[in-house]
């Protein structure tokens, strides 16, 4: 199994929903950076399980440990390692999973490439692996700082709600003062009950986060393989449950003539050598390469698989069967996914920030 993501930046995970513990490696971490705990701790609580009443109820305090790679509270270059303990699995609630496949779940593409799973939560298929990520992201996020990049995501599509805009319309620093993560407080509102109404049927809805990178400097990514949005969208589709990527104008743009379509070149006095451009359809990158404008991208996010509400099956022996799911899960992932496209996005600028830095030859 692959568990390790990235190339100077990287993190390798570990662990279970039920099991023990989440914790992570995350190797070529910038030295003397400061370590600023309550910031990765707040990101991990973005995350967390039980903070709305629009998300899974399962209580963590999802405390994390840093176990290496710090010294008087800033990063030594070492290896990091770190780890977060599970202290509310209800394991009893998954009994009737054992063997039974729940439909557009990775259960049985598990089974089938191992010939043996951890039923219990969805054991390393679970959403809680994401614990390690965020981790890793607050990390980055704080290296970059010292570089003046900033990552910012939020929720822009909860089923057929959506904004009308992009990311320049809105104020950003307002997305978390809703339980949606969304910066327009009335689209909150209207996507919370929308959730609210699905849970109470037992169903799930899925949705769009969107994200925006500013202060990315040019020349970041591959001009072939490794491209910066190719590995963006790699990084975005490592996420449980999501569907799609595109960046900039994305797929609406392609109603348009390249004369519409082309960002136009100009000069400021604040930004001199470095040109602007007069539109961002390109969304920062060019050629996979970036070109100083703001990166910015959505993510698509299907609904959660399991419902609290009867479907039809099949068992590990091919028998067609029902279930009805047990236990504590979120009727939209949207809201707690934001901090992990977040990490995600910030990783891979690192990633490629230190790749742009190490000697060509």
């Amino acid at each position: 199994m692959r568990n390790t993501f990235g190339n100077i930046f990287t993190l390798t995970t570990f662990g279970e929903s039920h099991g023990a513990a989440i914790g992570g490696v995350v190797d070529g971490m910038p030295a003397g950076i400061t370590i600023d705990m309550d910031f990765i701790q707040q990101e991990l609580n973005r995350r967390r399980p039980g903070q709305s009443s629009i998300t899974t109820s399962r209580k963590e305090a999802d405390q994390v440990e840093l176990l290496s790679g710090i010294f008087e509270g800033r990063t030594t270059g070492t290896p990091i390692g770190f780890i977060v303990r599970n202290e509310n699995q209800h394991s009893h609630d998954y009994e009737n999973l054992r063997s039974l496949f729940r439909p557009s779940h990775a259960d049985y593409t598990y089974f089938y490439k191992y010939g043996w799973r951890d039923h219990r939560g969805g054991g390393r298929s679970s959403a809680r692996i994401t614990i390690s990520r965020c981790v890793a992201g607050a990390l980055a996020k704080l290296a970059l700082r010292q570089s003046g990049i900033s990552v910012q995501a939020y929720t822009s599509q909860v089923g057929p709600i959506a904004l009308e805009h992009d990311y320049t319309h809105y104020d950003l620093s307002l997305t978390e003062q809703n339980a949606v993560r969304c910066p327009d407080q009335e689209k909150a509102k209207a996507m919370e009950q929308l959730i609210s109404e699905v849970k109470a049927e037992g169903d799930t809805i899925g949705g769009i986060i969107s994200c925006v990178v500013k202060g990315c400097p040019p020349g970041l990514g591959e001009p072939e393989f490794s491209k910066l949005h190719a590995d963006l969208g790699s990084a975005m589709l490592s996420i449980n449950a999501v569907k799609g990527f595109e960046y900039g104008a994305g797929f609406s743009g392609v109603s348009q003539r390249g004369s519409e379509q082309n960002d136009i070149f100009g000069v400021h006095p604040s930004t001199r050598p470095t040109p602007t451009t007069k539109t961002n359809n390109s969304g920062g990158i060019q050629g996979g390469i970036s070109n100083g404008q703001d990166i910015y991208f959505r993510v698509a996010f299907k609904p959660v698989a399991t419902l609290l509400r009867e479907q039809q099956t099949i068992d590990i022996d091919g028998n067609a069967t029902t279930f009805k799911a047990q236990g504590r899960h979120d009727p939209c992932v949207l809201p707690r996914a934001v901090p992990v496209v977040e990490a995600m996005a910030a990783m891979v600028i690192l990633d490629h920030l230190l790749l742009s830095k190490t000697v060509r030859i």
